[in-house]
């Protein structure tokens, strides 16, 4: 694949916006149904109700869409989840998002898996472009984890790295969201999320009141 970043044109109109998101969105549901590699242009064309004209004029090829679907998959997973995240400050803010990864895969049937993850898997070793931009939404994803458990541990509530605890956990949720899939069985993702709040309690103590 080349690199080729996004075509979106810099300036659109509400009416142009609008039909650039329902294609990529049409793009990123067909992606997660059917991997990268599955989905062709044409197939993007038929689900979004796009024209050729349309499609070409916002996305120069199928690398430009990419790019904008790994954004589009970023805000959804990510970003939706930032409410949640501002709340990792507490072993029950921790347990609240965890509570809800595992309800959205039981939601799902434990299909597809992790947006973001598939998308990485697929363009990893064939997109230099694509994989960065995956990165970024997982640095993303784990700065957000990492600033609820640096607030514990400058509270003197937590013992343990912020740093490598924060990676651990985005490290062990999107092996659970794998094997959930594999399986179909949201047990792995329970019970390695399960694992987390315990190892996260474990290294947590109750701070000494400030002095008076």
């Amino acid at each position: 694949m080349t690199t080729r970043t996004s075509s979106k044109p810099r300036k659109l109109t509400p009416k142009g916006e609008q039909t650039r998101l329902r294609i990529v969105a049409a793009a990123a549901q067909l992606m997660f149904d059917r991997g990268v590699a599955g989905t062709t242009m044409e197939d993007v064309k038929a689900a979004s109700g796009a024209s050729s004209s349309q499609l070409y004029h916002y996305f120069a090829d199928k690398q430009a869409l990419i790019m904008d679907v790994i954004a589009y998959q970023d805000e959804r997973v990510v970003g939706d989840q930032q409410p949640m995240l501002a709340r990792l400050d507490t072993v029950d803010g921790l347990r609240a998002w965890c509570a809800f990864l595992v309800q959205h895969q039981i939601d799902l049937e434990c299909h597809g898996g992790c947006p973001i993850g598939s998308l990485g898997s697929e363009l990893a070793e064939v997109d230099p472009a694509a994989r960065a931009a995956v990165s970024g939404s997982f640095l993303r994803w784990e700065s957000g984890i990492r600033d609820g458990l640096r607030a514990m541990h400058e509270r003197g509530e937590l013992t343990a790295d912020p740093e490598d605890l924060a990676l651990t956990v985005l490290a062990a949720l999107q092996g659970g969201l794998l094997l959930t899939q594999i399986h179909r069985d949201v047990r792995p993702l329970r019970v390695t999320l399960d694992a987390m709040i315990d190892h996260v309690e474990a290294h947590t103590v109750t701070a000494a009141p400030p002095l008076s």
